[in-house]
């Protein structure tokens, strides 16, 4: 556990310094083309400094699980390492991320190791290293697994899960982004949250579906349209009718407008199916996102529901809109304080007399 919290606040660290960097470098009053060129001369001082920070670092890594590391190896490995590594990385050169991730979670796992218990030469180093690994690239199965792969040692496998877990969980509560996807929201992009749940995935049509609607036959004629529809009041907040069979089987749908151009028309050959237009329906078991994946695609805002091709109710945009409001209304009620009323009252509450 305190392997895993350890390398969550190294991955939040190093996240924020590489950006830290970025937003350095733009305040800079030169162009942007130079600035690899000074993230190379950091690299360059660097390396002047402590030449094992220099190339991918696997020796280093090696020495470490192998558990033969000088001290100033590991410091020098945490300080230059990961410093030179944020600025040629805020600069915008081309680098990598895997393996100074791993040479830095050794080195980190090489401190714990002069702590933490005694479990064996490179134990330390290796659970660090899957641990800042889940943490910073937020892939805490990815990194169990790569451990797994890299040494064949089923026994670390509890460790492994412990700290990848807690480290992944540090720098979610810490940061909003991870080191990947904040480069993606910086260009623009919205970036969905894994763990959110959309509640349009939990919903279905069935749930939030109009049942009291206005449903046309197929064989009506435009006198029977005229004197029951057009005339009653109660019929003008819909706009988008179905037409049925006897079976109730869905043969299209009609506007109120075409419907209105049908009755006031004063050709007599006009019928119900010269209007009459393919529907584009949902389902009644459909998830809500579905529906407005389709509404989007089509541009329609009002669909028939049907349930085995038999008209079953209608969905409108305002539907779905109502069921998103009633499920904030549901999570705002679950999380209310819960109050507790005592059963029973002392004799001096009860008390006319008595005050607080």
């Amino acid at each position: 556990m305190i392997a895993g919290l350890l390398a969550g606040c190294l991955s939040a660290l190093l996240t924020i310094g590489v950006y830290a960097a970025e937003d350095s470098f733009a305040k800079l009053p030169i162009h942007w083309k130079w600035w690899p060129a000074i993230g190379g001369l950091a690299v360059g001082l660097g390396g002047m400094i402590f030449p094992q920070a220099l190339g991918v670092g696997y020796d280093t890594i090696r020495a470490m699980l192998q558990g033969d590391v000088p001290r100033a190896i590991i410091a020098g490995v945490l300080l230059v390492k990961s410093a030179i590594w944020i600025i040629s990385l805020g600069s915008g050169t081309s680098g990598g991320v895997l393996a100074p991730l791993l040479m830095m979670g050794a080195a980190l796992g090489g401190v714990e190791a002069a702590f933490l218990p005694s479990a064996g030469a490179g134990f330390w180093p290796l659970v660090s290293m899957g641990a800042i690994l889940a943490g910073t690239m937020r892939a805490p199965f990815t990194a169990i697994v790569f451990a797994l792969e890299l040494t064949h040692d089923v026994n670390v496998l509890l460790p492994l899960l412990v700290a990848g877990m807690l480290a992944h969980a540090t720098t979610v509560l810490l940061l909003k982004r991870s080191i990947l996807t904040e480069k993606v929201a910086r260009h623009g992009f919205h970036i969905t949250r894994e763990y959110a749940t959309d509640p349009l995935e939990v919903l279905f049509v069935r749930e939030v579906m109009r049942t009291q609607i206005v449903a046309l036959p197929d064989e009506a004629t435009i006198e029977s349209l005229r004197d029951t529809l057009i005339r009653e009041p109660a019929q003008r907040g819909q706009h988008l009718y179905p037409v049925i069979d006897g079976e109730r089987r869905l043969k299209g749908v009609v506007t109120r407008k075409q419907l209105r151009e049908l009755t006031e028309s004063t050709d007599a050959r006009l019928s119900l199916g010269d209007v009459l237009r393919t529907p584009v329906v949902a389902n009644v078991d459909e998830p809500l996102r579905a529906v407005v994946f389709r509404m989007a695609e089509t541009g329609f805002t009002r669909l028939p529901v049907v349930q085995d091709g038999r008209l079953a109710g209608m969905v409108s945009l305002n539907d779905l809109l109502m069921a998103r409001v009633r499920d904030l209304h549901e999570e705002r009620t679950r999380e209310r304080v819960l109050r507790l009323r005592l059963p029973f009252r002392s004799r001096e509450a009860s008390h006319p007399r008595a005050s607080l």
